[in-house]
């Protein structure tokens, strides 16, 4: 299986309290790399929640999502949550998009990503553009705008977020960590 979605993980009231939370932070630019600015590969505004505190409810509810579609559908060595949780909002004032890329990268950490979710924050509505698309090989998947569904990938897959023509996207993303592919 190379994708799995749980429909509903959070709620709508839920999923704008994240927001609201996200907001109240400091959102910065998201395509960084290397500390120089990238906008052809990432437009985008993030913020990092901690998993304690006010977003407490969010870690909790995303480890139990993680380990009940990881026992269905993944089968991976699950054994850490290293980094936080990162929101991020695409904006149609500047096409907001991540072009495609796999979220294993240079770094202990980055390299030891196995799993990759990915909430749905925004009524679909409010916005048009902005799909999270996976590439299949010979397909590529488009998953489902459904406010609080919630995305779960091998994180090597490649996958993008299609430019926001209108409106802006909110997503919550998480990265789940263990021992090297082998």
């Amino acid at each position: 299986m190379f994708t799995h979605t749980i429909p509903a993980l959070f709620t709508p009231d839920e999923c704008a309290r994240i927001v609201s939370l996200a907001e109240s932070g400091e959102m910065r630019e998201g395509g960084l790399v290397g500390g120089v600015q990238q906008a052809s590969i990432r437009r985008a505004r993030i913020t990092w929640l901690d998993d304690q505190g006010e977003a407490g409810f969010v870690m909790d509810r995303i480890m139990r999502g993680v380990a009940e579609a990881n026992r269905e559908a993944f089968r991976f060595d699950i054994t850490d949550f290293h980094e936080r949780l990162q929101v991020a909002r695409y904006d149609e004032s500047d096409e907001g998009h991540y072009d495609w890329h796999s979220d294993i990268g240079d770094g202990a950490i980055a390299r030891q990503r196995k799993l990759t979710i990915v909430v749905q924050l925004t009524e679909p509505e409010l916005y048009e553009g902005g799909t999270l698309d996976l590439n299949l090989g010979s397909a590529q998947w488009s998953a489902p705008r459904t406010v609080g569904s919630a995305t779960l990938f091998a994180s090597f897959m490649l996958h993008r977020v299609a430019p926001v023509t209108r409106g802006a996207r909110h997503s919550l993303t998480c990265w789940c960590h263990g021992p090297s592919f082998r």
